[in-house]
């Protein structure tokens, strides 16, 4: 078997298989909670520099009633602000990514930023009386890079800088060669789902499913697939080519298409990769390309499933086809894991569902709800508390002592 290079959580002998209450997928107080206390505060992968590769391109980034955009400046320099502007608190930019000539102008009355988040000017300037521009530019948010790819928190959070977060993964990021990326053209991709979105994390946090539910990743790895439990909220999930079961076209294809990737170190051969990170997101790299993809909660059952798609730069007409049969597998796995999804959504509001009782290969869900609870210990609670006392009773609870679950 290939030998792994990360500090790896073993599954105990003996642990709680349930999981969270069904109370906690559809309770709305809980959804505000879960707005300030987690993702609000914590990192979320908004792109990477190649999306944003001459001074005035930006990306956009709503989340809960926050909107952010990400810019490169004239001096090259890539820095993260609200999307608002100082005077009326409009979307100074409208869309999911764009290019801004030369300045940023408000679309409401025309005030004018720099490509610095700086105020150039406000409209009929005299009309204000005594103003300070330098007081009145953008709100910088917090931003980090790392191997290319763009993070950023709202608030101060618990988690530590993105390099020492995800420090485990700085080898692998390293030799793909991550910085390197660039965006593959009209692949980005969004859809919503009727389903609170921890519905679509407890899916995808769990290798159990993959042998009857996603027949192509079962022939393409489904014998050596692997989940990985590590520190800070971290996994990984790998599985290496079995050419032995390979039957359908896209899958046949593409083990008999896919290049070698000699340069890689050996575990991440003829493999693909799954780096998550808590709470929300996930980096899908295999040997022709990578990807991101997250969960952004829209309200207590809707959920937007976002992704984007990024190719190494000079690919050979190899590389781009095995990345197109890679896509075509994804794709069909993508759909069936959004089925499951609602599936599992449903059954939260079914007076028959007695929750979980989880097995020795989901002990990924397993995590991932014991750090929500860690947050929110509100969630240990088997019966909700009244809707307007539900954040006052979770105060009380992270005053209390210990909390087990």
């Amino acid at each position: 078997m290939t030998a792994l290079p990360y500090d790896t959580i073993p599954v105990p002998n003996d642990w709680n298989r349930g999981g969270l209450p069904a109370w906690t997928y559809h309770s709305p107080a809980l959804f505000d909670l879960e707005r300030d206390k987690l993702f609000l505060t914590h990192w979320q992968v908004v792109g990477h520099v190649g999306d944003i590769p001459a001074a005035g391109d930006w990306l956009a980034f709503d989340l809960i009633g926050e909107r952010a955009v990400v810019m490169r400046g004239n001096d090259g320099v890539v820095r993260a602000f609200h999307n608002l502007c100082r005077h009326r608190g409009a979307r100074v930019v409208d869309g999911t990514k764009g290019h801004c000539k030369g300045a940023i102008v408000c679309p409401f009355h025309g005030w004018v930023y720099n490509l610095d988040g700086t105020l150039r000017g406000a409209a009929r300037p005299s009309s204000f009386g005594d103003m300070n521009r330098e007081e009145f530019g953008l709100k910088p948010i917090e931003m980090e890079i790392f191997h290319g790819f763009i993070f950023l928190r709202f608030k101060d959070g618990p988690q530590p800088s993105v390099a020492d977060l995800l420090a485990p993964y700085e080898t692998d990021f390293a030799a793909y060669g991550l910085e390197k990326l660039l965006p593959v053209r009209n692949l980005d991709w969004t859809s919503e789902l009727p389903v609170n979105w921890k519905s679509v994390r407890d899916v995808d946090n769990e290798g159990y499913h993959v042998a009857l539910a996603h027949p192509s990743l079962q022939e393409l790895y489904g014998r050596t697939y692997r989940d990985l439990h590590l520190e800070n909220g971290l996994s990984v999930s790998i599985g290496w080519f079995d050419e032995g079961m390979a039957r359908g076209w896209s899958v046949k294809n593409y083990v008999r298409i896919s290049p070698p990737r000699e340069d890689l170190p050996a575990h991440l051969q003829k493999a693909w990769t799954y780096y998550g990170l808590f709470p929300n997101a996930v980096f899908s790299i295999t040997p022709e390309g990578a990807q991101f993809y997250q969960e952004i909660p829209v309200g207590p059952g809707r959920t937007r499933l976002t992704g984007r798609m990024y190719r190494w730069p000079d690919e050979s007409r190899q590389t781009r086809l095995a990345r197109y049969l890679a896509f075509r597998i994804d794709r069909l796995t993508s759909a069936e894991d959004q089925q499951l999804s609602i599936w599992s959504n449903e059954s939260m509001k079914s007076d028959a569902f007695e929750g979980f009782h989880l097995s020795d290969l989901e002990y990924g869900l397993r995590r991932h709800h014991d750090g929500l609870r860690r947050l929110m210990p509100v969630m240990t609670l088997a019966e909700p508390p009244p809707e307007c006392h539900l954040s006052r009773s979770n105060e009380d609870l992270i005053c209390q002592p210990t909390n087990s679950f």
